[in-house]
């Protein structure tokens, strides 16, 4: 479907049914699969076939929306996992492992930052946070010789600070790394992080994409572009023989487009398990169908809330990197044109206390810890995502006491700024 607009993309990418075959994509709810011999079987464990044997590595609906994933974001191989957090973890386990360091931005989703700092640094894997407008100084200095990745998201949850792509991504190749990028935001709708330099993306499906609150779910995506075999000497795991198969090497066998993605299915995902439910997989295609029609009104509704809030008087700050006059508008401009998502951070004059009395007065926008949701939600990030965090990791991470983000859903623009209003009349 490369030939297509991302609109028709959405609809009918990943699964092209054959003559009398279901119209739509089929949940395969089996755990196991029949051979007829066990040479056929013996054949997929030595990866010289293709097919599925245990649900618990691959099944044909995961692969089925994968494909139509790794279609919309212009990659060569995709794979599904249970949630965005499996998906970020496994996308640098891939090649990071103890003794290891990996660059990040310091302004990510409070879930991933907990992952890196705490619980991935007890594995060995060293994180270095760097601002995302830090000086190219800075950015070189937080490179080692041991450094494997560079990870950023498009626009930070919730700090919608907006990640300069191409800047990053010349850092990461100057020093033979991939550049991997959580794409959750922005989806490729708004984004194709492949386009500016981008090597890997991520999703968590479970916002935007599913869209409808109703499957958690993950993805990595390769863009197939990364010259593994140019820097074998950094990623052993693909470019040297894997004794648990053989003694397959990767990158040789499967080449630029496949190693990476082959190798988190065969490898990580055999291991860990942390594979999506084709049912879960089955809703994330229904949401996909329509993810092109909803950021539309995600982004108009996001905007005109920016909009309605600059001006209150008892709002501190608004930050939408679609409003101008934002700090990142001109990166927004340039990464997204076309706009950039639904959510908006704004904080309440009154500090902590204030954006407290100001959510309990909502009647239309719940409080979730969800977002990039049809319906809208809202939530106080210092309390809930961001809670694990000290006074000076939130600030680092561009997060305030009084900030509140709204995810606008798409509902009605005027009905949601009405629900603002009534709720800041309260504070």
């Amino acid at each position: 479907m490369s030939d297509y607009k991302m609109n028709t993309k959405c609809v009918q990418s990943g699964y092209t049914p054959g003559n009398g075959e279901p119209r739509q994509i089929p949940i395969i709810q089996s755990t196991t699969f029949k051979y007829a011999t066990s040479e056929d079987m013996g054949k997929l464990f030595d990866l010289e076939a293709d097919g599925y044997f245990y649900t618990r590595l691959q099944n044909p609906t995961n692969d089925y929306v994968a494909a139509k994933i790794c279609d919309l974001e212009g990659g060569t191989a995709a794979m599904l996992t249970s949630s965005g957090q499996a998906a970020n973890f496994y996308a640098i386990f891939n090649i990071a492992n103890c003794g290891d360091h990996v660059v990040a931005s310091s302004t990510i989703y409070g879930g991933t930052y907990n992952l890196f700092h705490v619980t991935m640094r007890k594995m060995g894997i060293e994180f270095t946070f760097v601002e995302p407008d830090c000086s190219d100084e800075e950015l070189e200095a937080a490179f080692r010789p041991n450094t494997k990745a560079v990870f950023g998201e498009t626009i930070a949850n919730p700090a919608l600070t907006v990640f300069d792509i191409e800047r990053f991504a010349k850092a990461a190749h100057a020093h033979g790394v991939p550049l991997i990028i959580d794409n959750t935001f922005a989806t490729p709708v708004n984004c194709r992080p492949f386009e500016w330099g981008c090597d890997i993306v991520t999703h968590s499906t479970t916002k935007y994409m599913d869209g409808h609150g109703a499957g958690v779910g993950g993805c990595i995506v390769d863009s197939g572009k990364f010259d593994w075999m140019a820097h074998a000497e950094k990623f052993p795991g693909l470019c040297t023989p894997d004794d648990s198969y053989h003694g397959i090497t990767y990158a040789e066998r499967f080449g630029q487009a496949g190693a990476f993605i082959t190798k988190a299915t065969a490898q990580l995902m055999r291991d860990f398990g942390s594979i999506q439910s084709p049912q879960n997989a089955f809703l994330l295609n229904l949401g996909l169908e329509s993810l092109h029609v909803r950021m539309a009104r995600h982004c108009e509704n996001g905007l005109a809330v920016a909009k309605f809030l600059k001006n209150h008087p008892k709002v501190s700050f608004v930050t939408y990197p679609g409003l101008e006059g934002d700090k990142y508008y001109d990166l927004a401009q340039k990464y997204m044109p076309n706009g950039t998502c639904g959510v908006v951070s704004f904080g309440v004059k009154g500090g902590r206390k204030a954006a407290e009395t100001f959510m309990k007065h909502l009647k239309l926008a719940a409080i979730e810890t969800h977002v990039a949701d049809a319906r809208t939600c809202c939530l106080h990030p210092a309390s809930a995502t961001h809670r694990q965090m000290n006074d000076a990791e939130l600030v680092a991470a561009g997060i305030t006491p009084d900030l509140v983000r709204m995810s606008c859903g798409i509902e009605d623009a005027e009905d949601l700024i009405a629900d603002i209003a009534q709720a800041l009349e309260q504070v």
